[in-house]
């Protein structure tokens, strides 16, 4: 996690209108990076990997936080809100370039993939109908 993803990750943060939604907006912005990092071919040291992010989890929003209740955040109902929050998502297009938008349903769906494969939970709730209503919305504009 460079400098530059961090000063993304912020900017977004602070589009936050309270400091409630602000931690939201944190949440996602560094869960989506963390989840498209995993999208390499490379081997990934995640020792490292989560090592960092960790540290810049504690520096920004505290103790009490990780990468891994991140992720478990992403796979709950409380994501959907982010998510589909007008301002988070033009924040994230304009200060993430890298990690486009219409990756997001990927992203949630691959990090409830391997919650599914870790703690041999159902995956069905609002993060999957999320999901599942982004699939439908694209189905629908390619159609056109």
């Amino acid at each position: 996690m460079n400098q530059q993803i961090q000063e993304k990750i912020r900017a977004v943060t602070q589009m936050g209108l309270d400091r409630e939604e602000a931690t939201g907006f944190f949440r996602v912005a560094l869960g989506l990076y963390y989840l498209s990092s995993l999208m390499t071919k490379d081997q990934l040291d995640f020792k490292q990997l989560d090592r960092d992010y960790n540290r810049f989890i504690y520096q920004t929003i505290g103790k009490g936080h990780s990468i891994t209740s991140i992720l478990q955040y992403m796979s709950g109902e409380k994501v959907v809100k982010v998510v589909e929050s007008r301002r988070f998502l033009k924040a994230f297009e304009q200060c993430c370039t890298d990690v486009p938008v219409e990756n997001i349903p990927f992203l949630l769906g691959l990090n409830l993939g391997v919650a599914k494969d870790i703690s041999k939970i159902d995956v069905r709730g609002p993060v999957a109908d999320y999901i599942e209503r982004q699939r439908v919305l694209r189905e629908e504009a390619d159609a056109q």
